[in-house]
């Protein structure tokens, strides 16, 4: 999965596809060959971290 490089749009991205596809950020990145602690920099680098309970970048 080629990821956006805008990280407002990498937001959209990752909470559509846990919101629809996946049932955690584990299992998105396995699937998609994402790099977990990349995703995790960037959407924390604009004030949102992964809710595992809500499965969500918040």
């Amino acid at each position: 999965m080629e990821l956006p490089q805008d990280n407002f749009m990498l937001l959209s991205v990752i909470n559509t596809q846990l919101r629809d596809k996946y049932n955690s950020l584990d299992a998105l990145c396995d699937d998609t060959g994402a790099d977990k602690s990349d995703i995790i920099a960037r959407l924390s680098g604009i004030g949102y971290e992964y809710n595992e309970k809500l499965n969500q970048f918040k």
